[in-house]
């Protein structure tokens, strides 16, 4: 099965596990879902995360995160798309829900918060938005 939009993929498996109360999620891998995940379990929206083998095949085990047996991730949703990058500099880009969210961009320096990137003067694709 090819999927035209691996991280937007990824993204709904966790969407949808949150939605349906699981612990744990499981992607394909890739380096750049590997290092998008990381970023939100560094940020305090997941547990942790890990590269686990199924069936032969390299997947990430995604472990979710509830606070008061709800998601700590109330909203997740993919901004560039391959038919569609958005591109923002560090000046440009607004807050996410007056600072409670975060942007994840992916920069020349790798992938990191809107915050980090505002600090450091970065701007880059705008790969999704967390609240």
């Amino acid at each position: 099965m090819s999927f035209q939009d691996p991280t937007s993929d990824c993204l709904t498996r966790i969407r949808n596990g949150l939605m349906r109360g699981k612990k744990v999620v499981n992607a394909p891998f890739s380096k750049f879902k590997l290092e998008l995940v990381s970023l939100l379990v560094k940020e305090g929206y997941l547990t942790s995360c890990e590269k686990i083998s199924l069936d032969g095949k390299d997947s990430l085990s995604i472990s979710l995160k509830y606070i008061n047996e709800a998601p700590a991730i109330r909203e997740i949703k993919r901004i560039s798309k391959p038919s569609l990058r958005r591109y923002s500099s560090s000046s440009d880009l607004p807050e996410v829900k007056n600072g409670l969210g975060m942007y994840v961009l992916s920069t020349n320096k790798g992938l990191m918060s809107d915050k980090d990137a505002r600090s450091l003067n970065i701007g880059g694709e705008v790969i999704c938005e967390v609240f």
